[in-house]
């Protein structure tokens, strides 16, 4: 089985930066770099809009899932705000990444830096069908926390 193909652009700012690639033969998801073209300092608590330096086009029926990395959220406090980010297939702008700073100290986003990971992922397209009344479940309209922790 062929992998499937991502077609991209780099821009200018992301001259000299690596493709997105698998850290390991076994890693779902493709680091992803920051192409910032000076330092970027997120406060506690704060944001910044980080640029990849890429234009991409999937395959159809794809999305690109935009996820944390583990360790900069366990060590940093690192978060994307709107995890998992999606990317469609139709988008052409650039991917850029919404980075959160939900740690105590600043942290500063670096040139060439593995800010996010991206997962290809293929989509299912659903219809939906009104009914009067659903199929019945053990679990019924049991809410947050009704299967319980243990």
């Amino acid at each position: 089985m062929s992998a499937p193909v991502i077609e991209v652009v780099r821009l200018p700012h992301a001259e000299g930066l690596p493709l997105p690639g698998y850290a390991t033969p076994g890693a779902a998801g493709m680091d992803l770099l920051a192409a910032v073209t000076a330092p970027v300092t997120i406060p506690p608590g704060g944001r910044a809009l980080v640029p990849t330096g890429l234009r991409i086009a999937l395959p159809p029926g794809h999305e690109l899932q935009v996820r944390p990395r583990s360790g900069l959220a366990l060590k940093h406090g690192i978060l994307l705000a709107n995890s998992p980010g999606t990317i469609d297939e139709d988008y052409r702008g650039e991917v850029q990444i919404i980075v959160l700073n939900a740690g105590t100290e600043a942290f500063t986003v670096e040139r060439g830096m593995r800010i996010a990971q991206a997962v290809l992922a293929p989509v299912v397209r659903a219809a939906w069908r009104e009914v009067s009344d659903l199929p019945e479940t053990s679990r019924g309209a049991g809410g947050f926390g009704s299967t319980g922790t243990k």
